[in-house]
């Protein structure tokens, strides 16, 4: 493969200059052809390689899909391509300017070619490795990107919990899952009591870290994937759980109260503690195939509204049972 080319260079020039890797096997697997890349990014010298059977040379090194597809391509003469998506590193192949004692091994993309032999000998395979590292990179970077934007856009961006946007969504879905499922569900409204005035009275900063006390503590009440705590708005939080009794969530509502409570922030402007404290209204119910979500968001927020009016830091529950239609 070194005759003159019409150009005025060498087809080994050229082989040892393109930017991936080149390796020809014959039908017993013997190395005909390994050129620079090849060399530079296996750390096997060309004098070293050729001649050797692939498999001796990696040995265990290979992974089980290169193989099958060099297999295929050899006995059956079947092209193959293997991904970088679904075979990250075939070979082992390291980036040049790694070379530690642990390097990585490089992403690759390969593509096995069968040459029929002219002469009619037993077919060869060529075998194009190119390096796929820095697009795959490119690509984790944009799945993180896309993914910081997503939970940007279902995440309140002071305490870290879900908001509004995503409750109503959930919400909806919810609902439909409880219809289908003849379920119950609870709505707890949470109202943190008295915050204008420890706002007014110890300022704007202090105020948002109270919220973020706050927020991780009801959050940390979550106990199912199916549990929602989002920030319904200002000093005012919202959850979604399926499945509780009435009694269930009276109690679960009493335990937010406590947790918030025990938190002991103190808050002087406060007129009915010396610390921060919460209101809760709850609704639990088992809605109807034709019943209107308002429902619930209603007795709940109608719930809320009893317990601030009667003094605040305490549990208010608003039952609206409704009957399941026939399908």
């Amino acid at each position: 493969m070194s005759g003159p080319a019409p150009l005025g260079f060498s087809t080994d020039e050229v082989i040892n200059s393109v930017s991936l890797g080149l390796i020809v096997v014959d039908h017993e697997l013997n190395i005909l052809l390994w050129n620079d890349w090849m060399s530079r990014h296996s750390r096997i010298a060309r004098t070293q390689a050729l001649g050797q059977n692939i498999i001796a040379l990696f040995g265990e090194q290979l992974t089980p899909g290169f193989l099958r597809a060099l297999t295929n391509a050899i006995g059956y003469g079947l092209p193959t391509m293997l991904s970088s998506a679904l075979h990250r590193s075939p070979l082992p192949l390291f980036l040049e300017q790694d070379r530690g004692d642990s390097p990585a091994r490089m992403h690759q993309s390969i593509i096995m070619t069968p040459l029929q032999a002219t002469d009619g000998k037993a077919a060869t395979c060529l075998i194009q490795i190119s390096d796929s590292s820095t697009s795959v990179k490119r690509e984790k970077m944009l799945m993180s990107h896309s993914d910081a934007l997503k939970r940007e856009a279902i995440t309140d961006s002071l305490t870290g919990i879900y908001n509004r946007r995503f409750f109503d969504e959930s919400y909806a879905l919810a609902l439909r899952a409880a219809k289908r499922n003849h379920s119950s569900l609870s709505l707890f409204m949470i109202d943190i009591d008295y915050f204008k005035q420890y706002n007014d009275h110890y300022g704007h900063i202090e105020g948002d870290k109270a919220l973020q006390l706050v927020a991780n503590t009801l959050r940390a009440q979550m106990r199912r994937p199916t549990d929602i705590c989002a920030r319904y708005g200002g000093e005012e939080f919202i959850m979604l759980i399926p499945g509780f009794t009435e009694e269930q969530a009276e109690r679960f509502a009493e335990h937010l109260r406590g947790s918030v409570s025990d938190l002991a922030i103190l808050h002087e402007k406060s007129a009915i503690h010396t610390h921060m404290t919460i209101s809760v209204g709850v609704c639990t119910m088992t809605p109807g195939r034709d019943s209107e979500g308002k429902t619930l968001l209603n007795g709940a927020d109608d719930a809320l509204y009893r317990a601030k009016k009667h003094g605040r830091n305490q549990v208010v529950t608003d039952i609206r049972e409704q009957p399941l239609h026939d399908a």
